[in-house]
């Protein structure tokens, strides 16, 4: 009927799911990217973390500040190419099995407070990844990502380029396949 919206035309809410880059999105940025959304809505856009790129970099070594000695063991990982000179901390626990409390760019202070308690997974991250209104939505329809929603074993995996590939296994076998092949085929 005139005015009616179909349900793929629907505003959707990525807000607190996974983003894994798909195989075909192999720059340096992206490349097997673990993305988790802080926010998204068609009319702002979005706004995530990449959660398994590491750096060899420590909080200690960006943020030596005896105030903040609780962080200092914690790794740095590139969040995304977004404010790339800015450091930032994430929080995130289970309130149930179901439930991920996320609570993204908290302040170092706060951090701190959090790992001193030990209830939180607190990550240190430089840069963000960010999408305009429409553009996440469009590379969706590209399959650019595959979307995902976490669990709470998200946490029990290392938070490296491994991840990418162990969340990618579970989800098909044609995605098991996908995970398994080599970054470039064509060099078999």
């Amino acid at each position: 009927m005139p005015g009616e919206s179909s349900a793929s035309e629907l505003p959707f809410s990525l807000s607190g799911q996974l983003l894994l880059a798909s195989p075909a999105l192999s720059d340096g940025t992206f490349d097997r990217a673990v993305i988790l959304i802080a926010e998204h809505s068609s009319t702002e856009g979005a706004i995530g973390t990449i959660i398994n790129h590491c750096t060899p970099t420590s909080v200690g070594d960006i943020l030596p500040d005896p105030a903040f000695s609780a962080l200092h063991h914690l790794p740095v990982h590139h969040g995304g190419p977004v404010s790339t000179g800015e450091l930032s901390f994430s929080a995130f626990s289970w309130a149930n099995t179901k439930s991920l409390d996320y609570a993204p760019r908290i302040s170092a202070k706060h951090a701190s407070e959090l790992v001193a308690s030990g209830k939180h997974i607190v990550r240190a991250t430089v840069g963000h990844s960010g999408w305009s209104p429409g553009q996440l939505e469009d590379e969706l329809k590209r399959n650019t990502w595959i979307t995902l929603r976490p669990s709470a074993a998200l946490f029990n995996h290392p938070h490296d380029l491994s991840l990418w590939t162990d969340l990618l296994k579970g989800i098909s076998p044609y995605h098991h396949l996908l995970a398994e092949a080599p970054k470039n085929p064509f060099l078999n």
